[in-house]
């Protein structure tokens, strides 16, 4: 049983597929997703798979396969697909791209990126996840509260292609514009 919170895998670019015959090895073949989505089989026509499931493609293997061989049965095998992963960017000690192995959380992501970095703006912390091919939604969240109050229902769970962005705070983007040497006159002062 498949839902929305773990939908079936989709063949992209790329995806490397093992397709295995019971009874006719002979038709037995790796293949590779074409970038247009295609893929080249033996004995019979290109097949659009880009964006089709592994049960869907076997269906459409099955299908095409009919006139050559009599009720198929085909096995396929993922040997090398795009591996879900999220980005952390921004003040983060570690940017880049992670792979999602688990289900994870905002802040469990940056805690995996190595924590905030020292000019971080803990309290508004951006969840960018694309909706569609033009669509990107964007949710702030307030780590800073959410830590501190120990309450994480706010904390969103990650989903594969999700971006974690941490910006930088007001102080550390004026810091560098601050003269040094005046700096250490104030901190200097006599305290009364």
């Amino acid at each position: 049983m498949t839902g929305a919170r773990r939908p079936l895998y989709r063949l992209g670019k790329s995806d490397v597929i093992a397709i295995s015959f019971t009874f006719a090895p002979e038709f037995d073949q790796s293949v590779s997703v074409q970038p247009d989505g295609f893929i080249t089989l033996k004995g019979v026509e290109e097949i659009y798979v880009e964006g089709t499931t592994v049960p869907q493609l076997r269906e459409s293997l099955r299908q095409a396969y009919a006139l050559t061989l009599h009720d198929p049965e085909v096995t396929i095998a993922l040997k090398d697909f795009d591996k879900p992963y999220f980005i952390a960017t921004g003040q983060i000690a570690r940017p880049g791209k992670y792979e999602l192995r688990t289900d994870i959380t905002v802040t469990e992501a940056i805690a995996i990126a190595g924590g905030f970095a020292e000019g971080a703006k803990h309290s508004q912390v951006v969840l960018f996840r694309r909706i569609s091919e033009d669509v990107v939604e964007s949710r702030l969240l307030d780590v800073k509260s959410m830590l501190r109050s120990r309450d994480l229902k706010e904390d969103i769970r990650l989903k594969a292609g999700d971006m974690v962005f941490v910006p930088q705070n007001t102080i550390s983007k004026i810091r560098r514009y601050l003269p040094t040497s005046s700096m250490g006159t104030y901190m200097s002062l006599p305290q009364f």
